[in-house]
């Protein structure tokens, strides 16, 4: 079994605009605690946000969970790649494009990892209000490193349609 000590906190995004997402979205989230070295500490409501790059398909249902796991951040990620595809998820899909569930790592504890795979924060968490208002819903105090606080970083994102469902 893990040791506490050496458990991290991660800060994990989900999403998705297809099937019934609400109930795909609350079942992922509820899927991370059934991982092998990961508890579900918290998740925020859930949010209907409009898609934001390529903006021609269903608005999608966003949320946050806050996980403590033994995994490392590669493991972490091959872990939900695999829930995802549980989920329906097909990654040669269209980026941005339509999907049943997705699963981002945007904190991992105070780690800074920029590989091929994995780049943490991720990249576009601080422009994001369907990842930022999550969080502030969660933990207002949160930083995100290099970016400033979610909430002054979610004071920018104004022009985003986000509302709780």
């Amino acid at each position: 079994m893990s040791n506490n000590l050496m458990n991290s906190e991660v800060w994990i995004g989900v999403g998705g605009n297809q099937g019934r997402p609400q109930q795909l979205v609350s079942d992922a989230i509820l899927s991370l605690g059934d991982l092998h070295g990961v508890e579900l500490l918290k998740q925020s409501s859930l949010y209907l946000t409009a898609p934001q790059d390529f903006v021609n398909q269903a608005d999608f249902v966003n949320a946050v969970a806050l996980i403590s796991t033994s995994l490392t951040p590669m493991e972490l990620l091959d872990e939900l790649q695999m829930l995802e595809a549980d989920y329906g998820r097909q990654r040669d899909k269209k980026r941005y494009g339509p999907r049943t569930i997705d699963l981002d790592v945007l904190l991992y504890a105070d780690q800074i990892i920029n590989t091929e795979r994995l780049v943490v924060p991720h990249p576009r968490m601080h422009q994001r209000g369907f990842v930022l208002k999550p969080l502030a819903e969660l933990n207002p105090e949160l930083i995100i490193p290099g970016q400033g606080s979610v909430l002054e970083l979610l004071s920018r994102c104004t022009e985003q349609r986000v509302s709780k469902l």
